[in-house]
């Protein structure tokens, strides 16, 4: 009897992961996701490649491939990756806080104080950091040229809103008032975020408001409210 001895091929890898697909309708055709539903599908993959691989990995491809979909379906909505990385870190605080305001100027503060009105809008910005991871926060930052006008004049225009609604309180001189400086408190802060990669304290903010933005605005009548000024070499 001959027995016939056989090299048996080795079995096969498992297939390697691959993103969900798009739900299916009856009859196994591919469903078509259009609008809200489409765009939030969108937006929960770009939360996830971010996650998974942190800002400077993410690519529109990758989040094109994850959401099962083209990258001219992202392109359509999101011309860089700077935005769909805004829009879906927007995305993500509102599914975890219903009750977040989300932009600040969905809600500028109005407490009837400049100082108060101020140190809202620093800790609205401080919030919202602490929900990004500091590699996040700093890519993002790295290419506000990135984004558009609308959005990065959002704090200088909300700014001057507060100041002139301070200058009618009789507190603030707006003859001193330049679109610089009234820019300043959130520039010095993304300065921050920038150079360190991480959120800051309270006392930070305060410093911010106190030894240096209400002295450049304060109508001389009115001196500095509320501010704390420290010793020459403190």
């Amino acid at each position: 009897m001959r027995i016939q001895v056989t090299n048996a091929a080795p079995p096969s890898p498992p297939p390697s992961p691959r993103p969900s697909a798009p739900p299916q309708a009856e009859g196994g055709r591919r469903s078509r996701r259009r609008g809200a539903t489409l765009e939030d599908a969108l937006l929960r993959a770009a939360w996830e490649e971010l996650s998974a691989g942190g800002y400077a990995n993410l690519t529109m491809e990758g989040v094109a491939v994850r959401a099962g979909t083209s990258k001219a379906v992202l392109y359509r909505r999101w011309p860089n990756r700077a935005e769909l990385a805004m829009a879906a870190y927007r995305a993500h605080v509102r599914a975890l806080h219903p009750d977040h305001m989300g932009s600040v100027a969905d809600q500028i503060p109005d407490t009837g104080d400049l100082r108060e009105d101020v140190m809202a809008v620093l800790r609205h910005l401080q919030r919202n950091s602490e929900e990004m991871s500091p590699e996040m926060l700093h890519g993002l930052l790295a290419e506000l040229r990135s984004m558009p006008p609308d959005l990065t004049e959002v704090l200088p225009g909300l700014m001057m809103t507060i100041l002139r609604r301070a200058a009618e309180r009789g507190e603030v001189d707006l003859g001193k008032v330049t679109p610089r400086v009234a820019s300043l408190p959130g520039d010095l802060l993304r300065h921050q975020f920038l150079i360190t990669g991480r959120s800051v304290s309270d006392d930070f903010l305060s410093e911010i408001v106190d030894e240096i933005f209400l002295p450049l605005v304060a109508a001389p009548s009115r001196g500095v409210p509320g501010a704390t000024r420290r010793p020459a070499g403190a």
